[in-house]
């Protein structure tokens, strides 16, 4: 495999509002600091291929003998809305070599064009966040292990994936953020641990909320680090939700917006409020990516259903499309198009492959 760059991405969830809630308007949904089209480009006017309604930006590319290129790319559309589910006949694949004065379409069907699991060049990693204090705990247990195992289900794929991890943390009062269940792609696993939770988990009626803020964020930019060596990129989430406002007072909040300002820009951060008794500015703050809260536990569930299916959305609008190409050894380098077709939506990128040392055959 030759990889021509490694590049961190910026892996941004959305979070759907119930109640009320915010999203910072300027937040860059554009997964890729090269700009909208990552380390693509706008493809070539001799195409003739209109506005387009999609977006298509390249996060990373690479080939493999004997001619397999491989493109990752995100999906979204003019409103930086995610775009998932896509299948590989939705795309259309155009190449232009030395000798072709504009671009010829290439069958998917003949070039085995396909959806391959990103698994290979992709991490995304998530740490749900629970207040289990007192107020939790006596009086929305039951509505908040609800509503964690439907963001668990929602999130998490039926089959476990290694680019699909998730670990829960809890806070009380403690200067600590205890660990309720580490890193895993196993659904079952991480059900199993929310099932778990009784009132008795906790000693510590207060709400250490700062401290729990700079925590994770600690956790979540050592799980970056650790999933992005070398060829793989990633991404990580914290979604944190609480009932109430620091107590404690361990840690400023100036403390834990600094910790969360300064963050790896590919740590998204959510903020999930309940109740009467937070502070939604704080929490608005916290939440730069975005935050949302809910008037009473029973909304809850819907309140992560929602968030939950944003969150899917978003890391399923990653695709590592693959196809093999005619081009052979002595080509040099080629210009690559793709196109998707989404309902009467299009959009289209353009970048380049080398192809030495192409030959016939593709895995």
């Amino acid at each position: 495999m030759k990889t021509f760059q490694n590049l961190s991405i910026l892996f941004y969830a959305c979070i759907v509002l119930v109640s009320c809630g915010n999203a910072d308007d300027d937040v860059n949904f554009n997964l890729n600091t090269g700009g909208d089209l990552g380390k693509g480009k706008e493809v070539d006017a001799c195409l003739n291929l209109g506005e387009s309604d999609l977006v298509l930006s390249i996060q990373e590319q690479f080939t493999t003998l004997p001619g397999k290129v491989s493109i990752l790319f995100k999906v979204s559309d003019t409103n930086q809305n995610p775009v998932s589910g896509l299948t590989a006949d939705q795309f259309t694949i155009y190449e232009q070599g030395r000798n072709d004065e504009c671009f010829n379409t290439i069958s998917t069907s003949e070039s085995l064009a396909r959806i391959s699991s990103n698994s290979q060049v992709f991490s995304n990693n998530t740490l749900l966040v629970l207040d289990l204090s007192n107020s939790v705990l006596s009086s929305s247990l039951v509505e908040l292990k609800t509503a964690s195992i439907s963001f668990i289900n929602n999130v998490m794929p039926e089959m476990d994936e290694e680019s699909f991890k998730m670990a829960i943390y809890w806070f009380d009062g403690e200067n600590e953020l205890h660990l309720l269940n580490a890193l895993t792609t196993s659904k079952n696993e991480l059900i199993a641990s929310v099932n778990a939770i009784n009132q008795d988990i906790s000693n510590d009626p207060s709400t250490d909320l700062y401290g729990a803020v700079i925590k994770a964020s600690d956790i979540a930019t050592d799980l970056l680090s650790a999933s992005t060596q070398g060829d793989k990129i990633g991404a990580a989430s914290v979604v944190l939700f609480t009932d109430g406002t620091d107590q404690a007072s361990r840690f400023t909040r100036q403390a834990a917006q600094d910790k969360v300002d300064k963050a790896n820009a590919n740590i998204s951060f959510f903020t999930i409020g309940l109740g009467s008794e937070i502070d939604t500015q704080v929490l608005s703050d916290i939440g730069k990516t975005f935050s949302v809260f809910a008037g009473n536990k029973e909304e809850l569930e819907t309140t992560f259903n929602d968030i939950s299916i944003r969150v899917s959305e978003r890391a399923n609008s990653f695709y590592l499309f693959e196809y093999c190409s005619p081009k052979r050894d002595g080509s040099g380098e080629n210009n690559l198009a793709i196109q998707v077709t989404d309902g009467s939506k299009q959009g289209a990128v353009q970048t380049k492959f080398d192809a030495t040392g192409f030959t016939g055959g593709c895995e």
